[in-house]
């Protein structure tokens, strides 16, 4: 079972999952990080910034891994996935930008873009801790509904609801990409520990569905269930439909101090 921790609100469960990227990084300076973008883990970002700021953590030699990529935008586009994590992770927190990858979206190249990155990930010794968040259609990373649990980085064909819950993000609900380069399942569930967010009623459904539902590709993060170190961080809002809440708060409370998360 997943320990699930249900905060008050998103900067309760921006600050938790920081303080443990803090502790990870005090125990293993050459810590290697997931990184997901996205509206859901920037409290994330933010307060791990803040503590790196105020307390002169050397994050010099942490390496990190993007989950995923749009295919085709332009190079320097203001929302590919490489730009969003220079402005929101890199910058703020002060990575050094030579030790943070991003799938390569190009055209050039990516019919073998998947396995150069599955490479690097291998030669980096793995993934640590492993930033998540959910889609509405209960997508980890950009493994939409019907992805295979065993499947590593490669290109995907976005949903529709996707495209549209992305727009936000673009001038017109066209300019969304149609294909994105992913990290899959099976890469996702080689870190050693997954963190998964979500906040919102909007998420409720897949969240429910990733924690207490059947492990099934129609829903693709409940593949986390899978995994033996997996923290999921809701807010009450989108911990809504969770049948076994009572249970998920009593455990919280009554966890030991040293345990973490």
């Amino acid at each position: 079972m997943a320990e699930v921790i249900i905060v008050p609100g998103e900067e309760d469960g921006g600050r938790l999952v920081a303080d443990a990227v803090v502790d990870l990084v005090r125990a293993r300076p050459d810590a290697v990080l997931g990184l997901a973008t996205g509206s859901t883990p920037l409290a994330v970002y933010r307060h791990l910034a803040a503590r790196v700021r105020d307390e002169a953590l050397d994050v010099s030699q942490v390496r990190g891994f993007a989950l995923d990529e749009y295919v085709g935008l332009p190079a320097g586009h203001p929302e590919s996935y490489r730009k969003v994590i220079e402005r929101e992770v890199i910058e703020p927190v002060g990575l050094d930008p030579e030790r943070i990858a991003v799938p390569a979206g190009g055209l050039d190249g990516v019919e073998t873009a998947g396995e150069r990155y599955e490479a690097a990930i291998r030669e980096a010794g793995g993934i640590d801790l492993q930033i998540l968040g959910i889609g509405r259609t209960g997508h980890i990373g950009f493994n939409e509904p019907g992805s295979s649990l065993a499947s590593a980085t490669r290109v995907k064909t976005l949903t529709e609801q996707t495209r549209a819950d992305n727009a936000r993000f673009f001038d017109s609900p066209d300019d969304v990409p149609m294909h994105c380069i992913t990290q899959g399942i099976g890469t996702i569930l080689r870190a050693r520990h997954l963190v998964l967010l979500a906040f919102g009623a909007a998420k409720a459904d897949a969240v429910a569905a990733a924690v207490e539902g059947p492990v099934s590709t129609s829903a693709p993060g409940s593949a986390v269930q899978l995994h033996p170190h997996v923290t999921v961080v809701v807010d009450e809002a989108a911990a809504g439909a969770l049948t076994q809440a009572p249970y998920y708060r009593h455990a919280w409370a009554n966890k030991p101090a040293w345990q973490g998360i």
